[in-house]
């Protein structure tokens, strides 16, 4: 999963299945096949990488699994995106979310008025809404989001992808986590200016959360951040089944896993757009 589904509903939901799985969590760093769109192109020069960097970041695959967690190629979850407001929960909505490494993601949602399904593959995609009966291309500033959700995600820090994209890593230090914890700080740049922060358990390694900022519908740039709770073993590899959204400090959102599946196969059809949305089937 990678912990950071697209942000299709509430601009939330599949970003959060986007973070940690991207091999459902992490994958080789020197595969330049999974470099993602929006970390493609021919930096001028070798990304920056900060050695004390590196190791916060080795430290955090061995955290997740090693080579367990490294070998994950697709992630298929289930589990409930619930929005908040006035720091409330409000009605869950299912969800199943098909993910195969590094930029193909599909993610249907049914309950609580919602019927939909969103497919991204790269820089393309669509999305079909069966309450209303419509299907449409993925807007440009919809395919956008989708690529901040990779760039932002635990798995592109893990596996390396920033590379492609000439993203500098640099290590930032240790803040405040709680009663007598600690996180270790690294931050990717990229050359667009672009920046985002990666909190690892200064103990155990394990990721903690996720800071970048990004303009809202006012144009204004305001702090969105991701927060990871209950990360528990599945076989070899270990992943959070609580992602907390927040953005400007207030929470709008939840993600809860209740399963998730490594390697298993994912049909090329799934991401195929139909006919028409009649033609449109849940899996589950």
């Amino acid at each position: 999963m990678r912990v950071k589904p697209s942000r299709n509903l509430a601009r939330a939901c599949l970003a959060a299945l986007t973070l940690f799985v991207a091999p459902p969590v992490a994958f080789s760093q020197g595969d330049k096949k999974q470099a993602t769109p929006a970390q493609s192109g021919s930096p001028k020069a070798a990304p920056k990488e900060d050695e004390r960097a590196a190791e916060v970041v080795r430290r955090a695959v061995e955290a997740l699994g090693g080579g367990a967690y490294l070998g994950v190629k697709t992630v298929v979850s289930r589990g409930h995106f619930t929005p908040f407001k006035d720091g409330v929960a409000t009605l869950p909505t299912a969800f199943t979310d098909y993910l195969v490494l590094p930029d193909r993601e599909r993610t249907e949602f049914r309950g609580a008025g919602v019927k939909s399904v969103q497919t991204n593959t790269g820089d393309t995609g669509w999305v079909a809404d069966l309450q209303a009966k419509k299907i449409l291309d993925l807007r440009p500033e919809q395919v956008q989001d989708f690529h901040t959700s990779i760039r932002t995600s635990i798995d592109n820090l893990l596996r390396g992808w920033w590379r492609e994209g000439g993203a500098g890593l640099s290590y930032v230090g240790r803040r405040e986590a709680g009663l007598a914890r600690r996180n270790e700080v690294v931050r990717l740049t990229y050359p667009d200016g672009f920046e985002a922060e990666f909190e690892f358990d200064a103990k155990e390694g394990l990721p903690s959360k996720v800071k970048y900022r990004k303009a809202n519908a006012e144009g204004e740039q305001v702090e969105e951040e991701d927060r990871f709770a209950q990360i528990v073993p599945i076989g070899a590899v270990r992943v959070p089944f609580v992602v907390d959204h927040y953005t400007a400090g207030v929470q709008p959102s939840r993600v809860n896993y209740d399963e998730v599946e490594f390697n298993r196969p994912v049909p090329d059809s799934l991401f195929a757009k139909p006919a028409d949305v009649k033609s449109v089937k849940f899996t589950q």
